[in-house]
């Protein structure tokens, strides 16, 4: 059997190669390839899935919801171009694949559904959480129900239901970002009754460099106020020069993995995601998928809005409407002066409710689920090959 996996984003690209681990797990023999929409797929490079099209970095990052704006500038950086490859490598190819997977919103499985082929949907984009009922253009709604689509699936019930109203094959089999938080043990609270931060400034660079210059002031005073331990989460993109940029821009020091400034030391780490996920008591998020993972492990999340393209107060309050209650969002503008003057005081009530923290907990396995979707979306796809 021939698969190929359609995505289009970082968060896409990840939930797509965490199911290439799982079909490989069960069936060794099959055969994978990738087309990655927006970046340079490296999700399916680790895995050394080859890629069957061109692939580019837009200015986006493939988040041209966010305004009018980021769409001018991808079509500046060579959208149109790009898209018009992409489908005629897909068009050309199509015949060696026995069934599409299109992992994300309308546009893989518009994709999808160019190639003539058998697919399925994985809608990791969409979600009814995000206005009560889900709203899909016609033409998406149309792809769903082709007879060449196999099935969709829903990364919550409460999307899967939905669809099924409408008359869809869809069904809920969880989240596999769940899957990648297998922590390592290597990281262990020092204090056990100091709360340990974790900051997520987010993936995409230069973005995530101005989100955690955003974060700096907030953790310094944060840690005025009470002896917290804070722990970033930094992807490779963000390099030791970028860091000690910003320590002599914003006046702190940096050494030894560490931002330091008066009583606030903030500790550094490129390889300890899933650790300081698991160990922290609260989560300062300016970040996308990482987010939705800190909910489903049962974090309460502070956000703070950014300058973007992805995270702006939108982002963030899409965010919330999407995760529930493990989610706050204090202010509107990242330019707002009283921005920390309310930041902290919510933290630190939110340190000390437990009742709260319970709720995180309940509301993280309704809304993100359990770990296991992997596998369970790869045996999917292994039965439902069957009818191709």
């Amino acid at each position: 059997m021939n698969f190929l996996f359609v995505s289009n984003g970082h968060g896409e690209d990840l939930n797509a190669g965490l199911i290439i681990d799982a079909l490989r797990e069960r069936s060794p023999s099959i055969t994978l390839a990738a087309l990655p929409l927006v970046g340079e797929g490296s999700a399916y490079q680790q895995r050394q899935i080859p890629i069957i099209a061109p692939v580019q970095p837009l200015p986006s990052g493939g988040l041209v919801y966010t305004s009018a704006m980021t769409w001018f500038r991808d079509i500046g950086g060579g959208l149109v171009s790009l898209t018009l490859k992409q489908i005629r490598s897909l068009r050309q190819q199509r015949q060696q694949f026995d069934l599409i997977v299109a992992v994300g919103d309308s546009v893989p499985l518009l994709f999808a559904y160019l190639s003539g082929r058998p697919y399925v949907s994985f809608l990791v984009a969409n979600s009814s959480y995000y206005e009560g009922q889900l709203r899909l253009p016609f033409t998406m709604d149309w792809w769903l129900k082709s007879p060449r689509c196999l099935g969709a699936i829903a990364k919550d019930q409460l999307t899967a239901k939905d669809l099924q109203k409408r008359g869809i094959n869809a069904c809920c089999l969880g989240y596999p970002i769940m899957d990648a938080l297998n922590p390592s043990g290597s990281l262990q609270k020092s204090d056990q009754n100091q709360p340990l931060i974790a900051l997520l400034p987010g993936s995409r660079v230069p973005e995530a460099l101005r989100n955690l210059a955003q974060l700096l002031p907030l953790c310094a005073a944060l840690a005025q106020a009470k002896p917290l331990t804070f722990w970033i989460a930094l992807v490779p993109a963000i390099t030791t020069e970028h860091l000690q940029a910003i320590a002599v821009e914003h006046g702190w020091q940096y050494e030894n993995n560490q931002l330091t400034q008066g009583k606030c030391v903030i500790n550094l780490s490129w390889h300890q995601f899933a650790d300081i996920l698991h160990q922290c008591d609260l989560v300062l998020g300016m970040a996308g998928t990482a987010v939705e993972q800190a909910v489903g492990l049962g974090k309460p999340v502070v956000q703070i809005p950014g300058y973007g393209p992805q995270f702006t107060y939108g982002f963030a309050e899409a965010q919330m409407r999407l995760l529930g209650c493990s989610v706050t969002t204090i202010g509107q503008s990242p330019d707002d002066p009283n921005l920390i003057a309310l930041a902290v005081p919510k933290i630190l009530a939110i340190l000390s409710d437990l009742d709260y923290q319970d709720c995180c907990q309940k509301n993280g396995l309704e809304r993100i689920g359990q770990p296991g979707a992997s596998m369970a979306i790869a045996d999917y796809l292994l039965e439902y090959s069957i009818w191709t």
